[in-house]
């Protein structure tokens, strides 16, 4: 068997790998106004669907709109100010490109490890490692 058969056997045998636009999905957050605060109904779920500790998501959350938040008992975010869904939806989507998807792969199989005391994002999918921004 030639080198070029080989491969064909390999391709054909290789099985498809299913992209990650197909297996994950960025939730679309639900929000409401409350007095002067935005409820962020499902926060607690998009974290769990990020995997990430909610206190990494709410504090980035806080940067992105530029505004105080706490989380309250029933684990919903607690935005001060009115914020619309589509604001919440852009701060949740810059959080995933950075703290959720693999820079190498785009595979949302990652974690957030420290080493010698810097935070990375490490992919369990591919093995990449990169740095986190500060």
């Amino acid at each position: 068997m030639d080198y070029d058969e080989m491969l064909d056997r390999g391709i054909e045998q290789t099985p498809d790998i299913e992209t990650s636009s197909g297996r994950f999905s960025i939730p679309d957050p639900n929000v409401r106004p409350e007095g002067h605060v935005t409820v962020f109904e499902n926060f607690q779920q998009v974290c769990d669907d990020f995997s990430r500790e909610p206190d990494h998501v709410l504090k980035f959350l806080q940067d992105e709109v530029g505004t105080s938040a706490h989380i309250d008992e029933s684990g919903r975010a607690r935005l001060t100010g009115d914020f619309n869904e589509r604001r919440v939806r852009e701060a949740i989507e810059a959080y995933a490109e950075q703290y959720v998807l693999c820079s190498e792969c785009g595979l949302p199989d990652t974690e957030i490890v420290r080493e010698q005391g810097a935070e990375l994002l490490k992919c369990t999918a591919c093995g990449a490692r990169s740095p986190t921004p500060s």
